[in-house]
């Protein structure tokens, strides 16, 4: 029981830590690609780009990256905030105006952080460069999320763990099924 208190407690000053942030960076840039990923518009336009740039290869990539990303938000949404609700950060925890756009929905996991490491992963296992050209933006996601006040720390980390999990398994489907959906 004290291990979690101690969890919580840190879980809590992390989430204070990364919302006072005060840099431009933090206060234009973050929200600014957290729109793009709202409801996995990023995502889906960075897979068409990949599409539409390259070769059989990056297709194949962007079809991984897709159904990465899908297997994420399933998990994620349709799984673990149905089965855990936890309420967002309390606003007093946030010294900003952002925490006013906050949804309503479980707190945990982060479906935003989920997708965006589901896309990046499974794109990132069959064309490293667009993983790490995708990855600069999922971790200003995850980044976002804790500083809006959406989520704390362990919200993400949870998320980043069902979008890896989600990436493992588009990889290792059945090969016919992966043929048919790659």
């Amino acid at each position: 029981m004290h291990l979690l208190h101690d969890f919580r407690r840190i879980d809590r000053r992390l989430t204070r830590r990364a919302a006072s942030w005060t840099s431009p960076w933090a206060r234009q840039v973050l929200p600014a690609v957290e729109s793009a990923a709202e409801k996995t518009k990023l995502w889906w336009g960075f897979a068409v780009v990949m599409a539409a740039a390259g070769g059989h290869s990056e297709r194949r990539a962007a079809a991984a990256g897709v159904a990465g990303m899908l297997t994420a938000q399933l998990i994620g949404n349709a799984g673990c905030k149905q089965l855990y609700e936890r309420r967002r950060p309390p606003a007093d925890m946030i010294p900003h105006d952002d925490v006013e756009d906050r949804p309503d929905s479980s707190s945990f996991p982060s479906g935003h952080t989920a997708a965006a490491v589901g896309f990046t992963a499974a794109v990132a296992a069959t064309s490293p460069w667009w993983g790490v050209a995708a990855a600069v933006p999922a971790t200003m996601v995850a980044v976002e999320r804790v500083h809006s006040g959406a989520h704390y720390p362990s919200d993400v980390a949870v998320g980043a763990a069902i979008g890896m999990a989600s990436a493992w398994l588009v990889h290792r489907a059945p090969r016919p099924l992966l043929r048919r959906l790659l």
